[in-house]
């Protein structure tokens, strides 16, 4: 299994055709009033069987109703959700060129994010349509997809009043209509009210079809026919050059399916042999263009486009799908007509008819390939049960077809083939698998892997077999990656390596993805960065990929844990331009990692802000254990900002979420944090309680810590700092020294302390920093104001002091801390005098930025200054130190 950036869909023009009105076409002016009536509600439905004008009404409308129009005519293909929006957006297009742009970008990047996911987005462009339009959906029956039909009930719901849709149907789609009718929000016209009138059946009949027939024959045939539509032509054409007008009009009677087979019968018999044997044979096409048919005829007696052409002009239920009359389709109930006469023509020896049948689709499928249709070349191969070719034309050239927007239809292939014909054939399996996998269901791929690993213990034991017994491997160690098991990823995959063609590059490159992931699951880094690494090296030469951009998010995250900031931030932005404009759904990853930095250097702005489009992306995401991640970067930000009751609110939101979609592996990061919220709280008891049951050493570290014991804690301490020094863990080292310094501090070894958090500091240093520092609060504030006064690292310690937030300090108007000269290294500014003197009057800093004409934050600013300059961490200090120094008169 291997994900790889998504080739576009290849739309075809004539699909987006609107059918132009016949200029001969009977008026139906009562039926076009009823439908203009309707724009105002969102949906018009046009459910009839086939034959009842639903299409010749719909293109008449248009044509005058003076709005501008959209249409798509639908077909199975489009069942796949990517390939139906994608030509959704097409038809979209030709309303407005750039709308859905963004929308077609995401479709076609390497993770393409839910239909679902993408239509808010769409929903909001369509609402910027500079007028209002109507979009017309053909055949909605033929999509059998239950995505789609939720994915068009949410664009229904939340459609903007710019657009109106009309759906054309045979039955009714499974979407909310009661809930529309009640809301007058639907439109509806039947077959009740579709079927011709007896003055519109004598129009038809001797103005449009050319018969000169009394009014009792028209009332016959309009009473036989019960309005049909297709039943009046049919006959029209019947009775074309007959005398017995009365009798042939006896001679048929029933319902409309027998009216059709005997109509089509009389109408199909009543052509030259060479037109009925075109029909026949072209029948096996969905569309149609002279080319085309000349392609798939035996020594046809003439051109295909002269036979078209005549065929249009004799009114034989031929439908033009573009203006310049190149490309045809038959009326939908004529051509199944013609797809059983030619099966039936075979009836004294059906297996030659069939091979008559999968000759046609055989060079069907030759013409479209030669054209670059790929999914029609692979469904006429399929048609024609040519097992060989479909399987090739599946494979494609490096992208397989089921990556390309085709997943659907050949899901559905695989699913009707016999067991035996798989069996036969392994790689089917092992592509059923990966359509599976890649459609949302991996609960439903184990079976199709050992359904394949069965057929392949028949087949000869040579390359191509090994490559199938490797992509197996591959697919079971992402199936892996998704329950977060390292062990099985491990296993899994070097199997797959051991296996897999050394020029399956794709597979290979995957597969040294799932074993980099699994070396990070583990700690070991060091092997993780080298795997992360040749996959990169991989994508430079061969082309970016979904795991070039997964390996260097992977990368960015290995360098982050070793406090390289900067080289984290460089390849998360690496992320983002390989992620595309709009970003691919991925590069939440990349913002979430960005935003971590920048929360590190205390920069909550843009913590802020890349957390919030890192959000934006997650959504677009099911079953995304990044919204974890992001809610405990969220709830740091909730602490740093004092809001305790958001932070344990957040927290809660996040344990609810792991806990529903089983990502259990994330939860001793939320316990943690919701240990510190605890302790910030002030609740001892519940928070020892938690750290205990989830046995996390450096949280019950903590908790001893607030009970005042400091002597327990460094006990606890003392192991988590060898193992982190012994495994290079950097990230775990600073936590781990940083509260040690704390505890020392607590216990009274000062001199311990400073050692330990001059440590810390050397080691952070060079990337700056800060909020490891500042989120141990007034406790970590004292020691760094008295490692400031013994000269330790002063321009940094000056920033981490500047840093803190204006509050009481832990202790209660400790010493100040002394130049061991008694003088100030930095002198306090003519301002910065004037606010510590009204700060030693009492103001607050409101107060003092109304005395002083200053904004608030600029009165925080200062006061930071001051405290940094007087190294001291509370107005009490700035006070004592400022009457010390003689910056402020004794009192």
């Amino acid at each position: 299994m291997f994900y790889t950036a998504a080739m576009p869909t290849l739309v075809i023009a004539t699909k987006l055709f609107i059918p132009p009105p016949r200029p001969d076409a009977v008026p139906r002016p009562a039926l076009v009033v009823r439908l203009n009536a309707g724009l105002h509600r969102k949906l018009t439905l046009l459910a009839a069987p086939a034959g009842f004008g639903k299409t010749s009404l719909a293109s008449a409308w248009l044509a005058d109703c003076g709005r501008p129009a959209a249409w798509l005519s639908l077909d199975e293909g489009d069942a796949d959700p990517a390939r139906f929006l994608t030509y959704l957006i097409a038809a979209l297009q030709t309303l407005s060129p750039t709308i859905g742009a963004d929308v077609l970008a995401l479709l076609q990047s390497s993770q393409p994010p839910s239909i679902d996911a993408l239509l808010p987005l769409l929903l909001n462009q369509i609402a910027t349509l500079p007028r209002p339009a109507i979009l017309v959906l053909e055949d909605y029956h033929l999509l059998d997809s239950r995505p789609i039909d939720q994915a068009l009930g949410v664009l229904v719901e939340h459609l903007p009043a710019q657009l109106h849709l009309v759906i054309a149907t045979r039955e009714d789609p499974p979407l909310p209509l009661a809930r529309l009718r009640a809301r007058d929000q639907l439109s509806e016209l039947r077959a009740s009210d579709l079927r011709f009138t007896p003055d519109e059946a004598a129009m038809f009949l001797n103005q449009v079809m050319g018969l000169d027939l009394a009014a009792e024959h028209v009332a016959a045939l309009e009473a036989r026919t019960e309005g049909w539509i297709a039943g009046l032509q049919l006959a029209a054409l019947s009775l074309r050059e007959r005398e017995d007008v009365p009798g042939f009009i006896r001679a048929f009677a029933g319902d409309n399916r027998y009216i059709l087979d005997y109509l089509a019968e009389e109408v199909v018999q009543r052509q030259p042999d060479h037109i009925q044997r075109f029909l026949l044979q072209t029948s096996v096409l969905d569309r149609l263009c002279g080319p085309l048919c000349d392609a798939i005829l035996d020594a046809p007696a003439a051109s295909g486009q002269a036979i078209l052409a005549y065929l249009e002009q004799a009114n034989l239920f031929l439908v033009p799908l573009d203006n310049e009359r190149r490309w045809y389709r038959y009326h939908q109930l004529f051509v199944e007509v013609l797809r059983q006469r030619l099966h039936q023509r075979g009836a004294t020896d059906p297996g030659e008819a069939l091979r008559d049948v999968a000759g046609l689709h055989q060079r069907a499928s030759v013409w479209y390939e030669a054209q670059g249709l790929k999914l029609e070349a692979f469904q006429h191969a399929a048609a024609a049960n040519d097992l060989a070719r479909a399987e090739r034309l599946i494979e494609g050239s490096g992208v397989p077809l089921h990556f390309r927007g085709a997943g659907a239809p050949i899901r559905r292939w695989l699913e009707a083939l016999p067991r035996a014909a798989l069996n036969e054939r392994p790689s089917l399996w092992v592509t059923y698998a990966s359509t599976l996998l890649f459609g949302g269901q991996p609960t439903a791929v184990e079976p199709k892997l050992q359904a394949a690993e069965a057929a392949l213990q028949a087949a000869d034991p040579d390359e191509r077999t090994r490559d199938l017994v490797g992509r197996i491997a591959s697919m079971r160690a992402t199936l892996a990656v998704m329950q977060h098991n390292a062990a099985a990823i491990i296993a899994q995959s070097r199997r797959a390596l051991e296996y897999l063609h050394a020029n399956n590059l794709p597979f290979r490159t995957a597969t040294t993805w799932t074993l980099g992931y699994a070396y990070q699951l583990e700690g070991d880094r060091g092997a993780a960065g080298r795997a992360f690494r040749d996959v990169i090296a991989a994508g430079s030469s061969s082309g970016a990929s979904i795991y070039t951009i997964a390996a260097t998010i992977n990368l960015g995250q290995l360098q982050e844990a070793d406090n390289q900031l900067s080289l984290a931030a460089e390849s998360y932005r690496r992320v983002l331009q390989l992620a595309g404009d709009p970003p691919a759904p991925i590069a939440c990853e990349a913002y979430l990692g960005l935003a971590r930095i920048a929360y590190q250097l205390d920069d909550l702005a843009a913590t802020q802000q890349y957390g919030q489009q890192c959000l934006q992306l997650t959504r677009r995401i099911e079953r995304v254990d990044t919204s974890a991640s992001y809610a405990l970067l969220l709830a740091r930000l909730h602490l740093a900002q004092g809001d305790l009751d958001g932070a344990a609110a957040v927290l809660d939101g996040a344990e609810a979420f792991v806990r529903q979609h089983g990502f259990a592996f994330r939860m001793p990061e939320i316990v943690a944090a919701q240990v510190l919220v605890l302790l910030r709280q002030g609740h001892l008891a519940t928070a020892a309680q938690l750290a205990a049951t989830h046995e996390l050493s450096l949280s019950q570290a903590r908790v001893h810590l607030a009970q005042g014991e400091p002597t327990t804690a460094l006990v606890l301490l003392e192991p988590l700092r060898h193992r982190a020094e012994a495994q290079g863990w950097a990230d775990a080292h600073l936590a781990v020294l940083v509260l040690q310094a704390v505890a020392l501090r607590s216990g009274g070894e000062m001199d311990k302390a400073q050692r330990v958090l001059a440590e810390a500091l050397a080691l952070v240093k060079p990337e700056g920093f800060i909020r490891t520092f500042v989120d141990e609060g007034a406790p970590m504030a004292d020691l760094l104001a008295e490692a400031l006064a013994a000269g330790v690292e002063p321009t940094y310690v000056r920033r981490l002091l500047a840093a803190f937030p204006l509050a009481e300090p832990a202790q209660t108007d400790p010493s100040p801390a002394s130049d061991p000269d008694g003088r100030l290294v930095e002198p306090l500014s003519e301002r910065e005098c004037e606010v510590l003197a009204l700060i030693a009057e009492g103001l607050t800093n409101q107060d003092i930025a109304a005395r002083l004409y200053l904004s608030l934050h600029t009165v925080k600013v200062h006061a930071r200054n001051i405290y940094a300059k007087l190294r001291v961490t509370s107005r009490t200090q700035a006070v004592a130190r400022g009457r010390a120094l003689g910056i402020l008169a004794q009192t």
